[in-house]
């Protein structure tokens, strides 16, 4: 099958599982192509036969004062989708990608080319952004022009039904995991360095906004460090990044807290984590939290949104209200100060995490290609 895949390029949940499908999916011999301003992060170290970048180039004239790029971006699945055949479009974030691709599609029709549209809701698209009135007719019109839309979680689901007017069938296809890439590995000599003194660690990734509650994670940790000597790695960056560096060096021992930016190898910082924290106000699935307990790491979060359907409570590790800082430290410590507790964790989050194996969901994808292509009655 020949499928264009739309995506933001960014190591953003969408665009990281936009780009690992999509190479998933060339591996299977499919053809791919990823059509987006900007080359996705994942995909700069990679190369495969069936994968093709597209890029959506914005020329820059004086009466704009931001360029329209889902016009070009429309323009360009049009050339694609012309040029490559495709099969299907297949858009991730429907803001604005998924309003861009039913453009491209009405456009094709009037060629006598049809091309179905799949969006897939991530979160955000849905949970926040989408729900702004600027957006929000937009967003229902595409979702519902729609040829068929898939959730990453059953929680997102039931939040699209529930403040948009959908009309359209949503299938939950979960977020997924490649095991050949995150698992856990022997890094002791990594962990010697950052512990040198045998100090417990904790583990953040995250894009650093507000959502994500990133003075939650210092706090935790500092209640956390004062019982029980240990070090806390902050992998990520953005707007937030400098009010929790400054509540870092008011709160613990600035040596404690390592602020790491943005890591390509996030798996080998996760290899030699003790404990994940995750105490998001709102999480569509958590996928920061699932490459976690792929390496073996036990995660303590927030209850919100679809992580009670990866983060298994007292199994794979704790879920708490949003804001219960002390109850997190609480079950951080519950962890840390019993081994044998700590050792059945992280067992139990690497088998909860192989259900998510991108060799579990990725026929689930070409299953609901293959069911929209053969359906034939898009709009």
């Amino acid at each position: 099958m020949n499928i264009g895949i739309v995506c933001y390029p960014t190591f953003g949940g969408s665009g990281v599982i936009a780009t690992e499908l999509g190479k998933g999916l060339a591996q299977k011999g499919h053809k791919v192509h990823f059509i987006t301003y900007k080359e996705p992060a994942r995909l700069l170290d990679t190369f495969n036969e069936n994968i093709f970048f597209h890029e959506v180039r914005l020329n820059d004239y004086p009466l704009f004062d931001y360029a329209p790029y889902e016009t070009a971006l429309a323009s360009k699945l049009v050339d694609v989708a012309i040029n490559a055949k495709l099969d299907i479009f297949h858009v991730h974030y429907a803001i604005p990608h998924a309003s861009a691709a039913f453009m491209a599609r009405q456009i094709l029709l009037q060629k006598g080319i049809s091309v179905p549209v799949i969006t897939t809701l991530h979160g955000t698209d849905i949970t926040l952004v989408g729900r702004d009135a600027t957006y929000e007719p937009v967003v229902t019109y595409s979702i519902n022009q729609s040829c068929g839309v898939t959730a990453v979680s059953e929680s997102l689901r039931q939040d699209t039904f529930a403040h948009f007017d959908i009309k359209n069938e949503i299938e939950v296809i979960p977020n997924f995991i490649d095991f050949s890439r995150f698992k856990k590995t022997n890094k002791e000599h990594f962990k010697k360095a950052i512990a040198p003194n045998g100090e417990k660690i904790l583990v953040h990734t995250s894009n650093f906004r507000k959502v994500k509650r990133v003075d939650d994670v210092i706090n935790v940790f500092c209640k956390v460090s004062k019982e029980i000597p240990s070090k806390l790695l902050m992998i990520g960056d953005g707007p937030e990044r400098q009010n929790a560096e400054m509540l870092a060096r008011s709160l613990c021992t600035t040596m404690d807290v390592r602020f790491l930016g943005k890591q390509e190898a996030v798996e080998e910082l996760l290899a030699v984590a003790d404990v994940f924290l995750m105490p998001s106000e709102t999480e569509s699935f958590g996928l920061a939290a699932l490459e976690a307990m792929a390496c073996e790491v036990p995660v303590v979060s927030s209850n919100a949104g679809g992580i009670p359907e990866v983060n298994i409570e007292g199994v794979t590790g704790f879920l708490l209200d949003v804001g219960d800082v002390d109850g997190m430290a609480k079950r951080t410590l519950e962890l840390l100060q019993d081994e044998e507790k700590l050792a059945q964790f992280k067992k139990n989050a690497f088998a909860q995490a192989q259900k998510f194996d991108i060799k579990n969901i990725l026929p689930q994808y070409e299953a609901f290609y293959q069911k929209i292509k053969d359906k034939g009655d898009c709009k």
